[in-house]
This record gives structure tokens, sequence and C-alpha cells, in this order.
């Protein structure tokens, strides 16, 4: 099965937008390998238009040249990815990253670039066109470089079989696949001919689909096609953008499981750089980090990683280095929201899961805007007892009867694993 468990990475998005290049991807994964990956982190991937010889900046440049080969197909830019030069494309890079025990994965949007129609290129494995099978009013709204596809003509899955053939032959791992997530219905048929080109293409690949929010009605139709998909637009590092994700979380609970994992995005943690300043830390307070940290776990997000690694501080390290909670995102079963209330006149929200070791896991969150304290019966998760554990973050022994005593930071959160004694 593909992405058995919930996938958990970097992507370059949240530091270098459209501008990264293959140095910061080998320190990135450098890092990865030496700090990370004996606790699960695996995946390292190069977000959007790594095709622009021109990107500089956080910000897109409509209509930019973009490389290409013959067939249309996109390429890395040489100046930024010296080692795809003769035609090799992320091939050397995608090596180089397995070779650390890595997976290495891309950013692609929906649809064929506008350049392939201008220039009307032969489509491999067909006899039609750029132009026989674009669709010009199906442009994505945030960027322009492609027109969509259209599903129902001769030549128009021959197209992303190739694609799919070319990103296999790199030794892609992970495919983002962006402008597709939320639109339907103009994009369904387009989404489920990509699907099926990227199973079978002969490589086992990820596909992650984005932008969010996701639409709760086509949950099955995402099962179906893919093994991840955005619940949210992006998310960056606002307090009422994490605040909003206990709804959507609360709302896509019950599709999580083995090879399905709805996409809370990115953690915008450490150095996310943008403006291309290290000094640039996240906005989020440590609390903030806790709670954030705590619902993705339990709830399976995947876990992609927006800070540069290679900036990484002592509290981010031990952050998403934490064995307890990351044994949390894998062992956590059939998660879900017990109850939001008030309690004292702040806002409290309470998470549950079985673990599949065995026992079960408890996850607090203060929502409000001061510390709280609060009593949790322990019949709210149907315990009759004595439970008897720890707090995941801190390692502290937890036993309690009947009721369990939490104090929590203004914005924070506590999980607990316990066991009935």
């Amino acid at each position: 099965m593909i992405a058995k468990t919930s996938p958990m990475g970097w992507n370059s998005w949240d530091c270098y937008g459209p501008s990264v290049n293959e140095e910061t991807v080998r320190g990135n994964a450098d890092f990865m390998a030496k700090h990370l990956k004996q606790y699960g982190w695996e995946y390292i991937v190069v977000d959007i238009q790594w095709s622009q010889p021109t990107a500089g900046s956080h910000e897109y440049e409509p209509f930019a040249d973009l490389c290409m080969d013959e067939y249309g197909r996109l390429i890395p830019a040489e100046n930024r990815f010296p080692s795809s030069a003769g035609g090799k494309g992320f091939a050397p890079l995608a090596d180089y990253v397995h070779s650390l025990g890595l997976k290495f994965g891309i950013h692609i949007m929906r649809g064929i670039p506008r350049q392939a129609v201008h220039k009307n290129t032969p489509i491999k494995g067909s006899d039609k066109t750029a132009r026989q099978i674009a669709s010009a009013s199906r442009i994505c709204q945030w960027n322009p470089d492609m027109y969509g596809v259209e599903a129902h003509k001769e030549g128009s899955k021959a197209y992303y079989d190739s694609i799919f053939e070319l990103y296999a032959s790199w030794g892609v791992d992970f495919i983002k696949c962006d402008d597709i997530c939320r639109e339907f219905p103009h994009a369904e048929q387009e989404l489920i001919m990509l699907s099926e080109s990227c199973r079978d293409c002969g490589r086992d690949i990820v596909l992650s689909l984005s932008p969010g929010p996701a639409l709760l009605e086509k949950a099955e139709l995402y099962k179906q096609i893919s093994h991840m998909w955005r619940i949210t637009d992006d998310f960056w590092d606002k307090w009422e953008l994490l605040y909003a994700m206990f709804e959507r979380a609360e709302k896509w609970c019950t599709h999580t499981g083995a090879g399905n994992w709805p996409d809370a995005d990115m953690l915008p943690v450490g150095a996310i750089l943008q403006n291309y300043d290290k000094n640039n830390r996240t906005k989020f307070t440590e609390d903030e980090q806790f709670t954030m940290l705590t619902l993705w776990s339990i709830f399976r997000s995947p876990l992609m990683i927006g800070g540069e690694l290679t900036a990484m501080d002592d509290f981010t390290m031990k952050l998403l280095t934490n064995e307890a909670i990351l044994g949390m995102h894998k062992n956590a079963r059939h998660a879900h929201q017990v109850w939001r209330r008030e309690i004292g006149g702040i806002e409290h929200v309470l998470w549950v899961a079985a673990s599949s070791k065995g026992g079960f896991y408890l996850a607090v969150f203060n929502a409000g805007e001061e510390d709280s304290k609060i009593i949790i019966p322990l019949e709210d998760v149907e315990i009759d007892g004595k439970i008897s554990g720890s707090e995941l973050w801190s390692g502290e022994t937890v036993t309690a009867e009947d009721k369990l005593t939490v104090k929590l930071n203004k914005h924070g959160a506590k999980a607990y694993y316990f066991n009935v004694i």
C-alpha cells in the first residue's frame, strides 16, 4: 500500500516560494538525513515553478518563460538545478536524496503549459498536439502558467501518461498537484485522468492534492484517486488560521486512515524565511506550536515542515523530534473531537483516539485568551475507573481516577497516553 502511514517530510514553499534551488534542496536533505530521518521524516519536496529560470522571490512572475522539452513537458531550470543539465531532469537530485535514505517529491500544476499550447508541441505517444487538448478557459486564478486539459479529447490521457512516465524515470516518489483539489465540477474528470496516469506509471508515487479547502462531499472520490488532500487553503503562522483548523479537523477526522490522509497543510515552524531573512522566525508562540503539532498528530494529518531545516533552533528541533507525539501521529486510530465548550468563560476542545498499541490518547486544548485550569470527567471519554500514563510533551507521569485535572496556557495544549488500570 502507498502511504500506509501519514507522510512526513519537508517542502520548500514556506521558505522559498517559487525560487528554491538545488543547493538549498540538497542542504535540507542532508540535514534531514542526519537529524530527522530516525524520527520518521523522509520526504524532500521541491515546490512550485522549478522550471522557471528567473524566479527570485516569493512572488510569481506572470507569463515567465518556463523550461520544457519537445513534448511540452516542463523540466527543471538548469541555472537553478545544475545537475539537470543534458536532459537528465530531476534524476540526479532524486538519486542524491535516495542515497541519503530519503524520498524525493515535486510540485506540479494541473493542465498543460500555455507555452506548449502556443507552440503547439506534439504529445508523446499520440498524433495529437497541445492545442487540440487544451482548454484556454480553465486557467488557474492565481498562476497563469497552465491551461486546463479537456479530459474527453483524444490525446489528453496520453499527455498525462507522458508526464508521469517522465517523473517515474526521474525517480520521483511524491507529487503535489496544485489547482485541482477544490476545482469542481470543471476539473473533476481531469483529476480522475491524472490519477490514473499516476497509478499506471510503473512507480509508487504518493499523490497529494492542493489547494484546499477540499470539498467534504467529495471525500470518497479523494480517497479513491489520491493519498492526501488539502482541507485548507495555504496555512500560515496566524492564530486565526490555527483556530479554524479545529473545525476542519473535526469534519474530516472520519476519513483518515491507511492510504487516505486529509491534509492540514505545512508546519510553519522555525525559520520560515519569507523575504529571505533567516531571522524571520515563525510568529506562532511556543504554546501555539504545541497546539498545532498536537492537533495535527492526533488527527494524523501529513506533517510537512515549512521552515529552513539548516536554520532550526533548539525549540523547533525538540518540537519535531518528540517521539511520544510522533508515536501518537503513527498509532492513533479513530481520533475524534469529544466536545468543544466554554469552561470558566474560556473555550476548550477535547479530542480522544484509540492507540494501535493498546490504551488511548487524549488531547486537550485551550482555544481561549487566558490561561486555564479545567477538570475533565473521565466519563466524557467513556472511562469508568482509574487511568495511568504520561503527558506526551513533558513526559510527566499522570494517574487519575474519575476525573483529570489539566492546567493549560493560553492557546496551549496537552496530550496524554493512558491505560485503564
